[in-house]
């Protein structure tokens, strides 16, 4: 994992893409860290954040992940990586921690802000007041992005071995990104009635049951865990039918990244969103790896 993982930092930084992101990540941030903190004022730097974030999802995190796993479909060095010694977990695993390194170096010359905002902040007090950044919400702000980074990273990477056209790769995977901000109010605008959620996630087990026959071709395991799922949901339904009323909103919010990611702008360490980050980071690593797997044993 170790060789993978210093050939591929080593990669991003012998070509554009490296210092393409962290161009624009730095620049972004001092832009909004300009706007928001010393033209404006605030000293709550958990705005620069919230300023960047959508460029972050939407441009930046498909560009750095595209190429992951894309790049050696496109070159036919995918093959390489079924007869290699070395696990695929451990391949992934490396590919995975390069991006979160080159992630992480952006983040801890980001982290030097908050330190600048305090020392600009008393040196141009003019009535010789103190002012104090809170450091509990500009680091908790800080964590909490670095994790729902890596969460993305997680998913670019696991798009990106779908497909071998990295523009592809890149497009869905921001589509993905931009659905999980918008999640919750998506929910808001549907019907939150009971009937329609029965409805919903009828339609909602029959299509997941499609993508696990496109998965692993086999119509009838596909056909007998849909069946088993509509059959658990509708005995759900006949118990517990008051449960369904708003629940796509609760579920989604349940899942949703940004409303994990709130506790830490208010500098609240939350070992809950903490966890999720990390699941999250695991699942999608594990469907990368049963994906090439898959791609192998074919």
């Amino acid at each position: 994992m170790i060789a993978v993982y210093k050939k591929e930092l080593r990669s991003y930084f012998t070509n554009a893409i490296a210092w393409v992101f962290m161009a624009f990540f730095l620049a972004l941030a001092g832009l909004f860290f300009f706007s928001y903190n010393l033209a404006g004022g605030s000293l709550d730097f958990s705005v620069v954040y919230s300023g960047i974030e959508i460029f972050f999802v939407l441009l930046l995190i498909p560009v750095l992940t595209m190429k992951s796993m894309a790049e050696e479909k496109h070159q036919k060095t995918d093959q390489l990586l079924y007869t290699s010694p070395v696990s695929i977990g451990k391949i992934v695993a490396g590919k995975y921690m390069a991006l979160v390194s080159l992630f992480a170096i952006v983040m801890l010359f980001i982290s030097i802000y908050p330190i600048i905002l305090q020392n600009l902040a008393n040196a141009s007090s003019a009535d010789g007041a103190a002012y104090t950044v809170n450091y509990a919400v500009s680091y908790g702000s800080t964590l909490g992005f670095f994790l729902l980074g890596c969460a993305y990273i997680a998913i670019g990477v696991f798009i990106s071995s779908l497909t071998e056209s990295q523009v592809i790769a890149a497009v869905a995977i921001g589509v993905l990104n931009i659905f999980t901000i918008m999640m919750s109010g998506i929910a808001n605008m549907l019907p939150s009635n009971k009937v329609f959620m029965l409805a919903f996630f009828i339609v909602l087990i029959a299509v997941l049951a499609f993508c696990l026959n496109l998965w692993i071709h086999n119509v009838w395991v596909s056909a007998f865990a849909g069946i088993l799922a509509e059959i658990t949901l509708v005995v759900l339904y006949i118990f517990f039918s008051s449960k369904f009323d708003g629940l796509l909103y609760k579920v989604l919010s349940a899942i949703s990244f940004t409303d994990r990611y709130t506790n830490f702008t208010y500098g609240i360490l939350d070992f809950s969103a903490l966890f999720y980050y990390l699941s999250v980071c695991f699942l999608f690593l594990f469907l990368t790896v049963q994906r090439i797997k898959k791609l192998r044993y074919n």
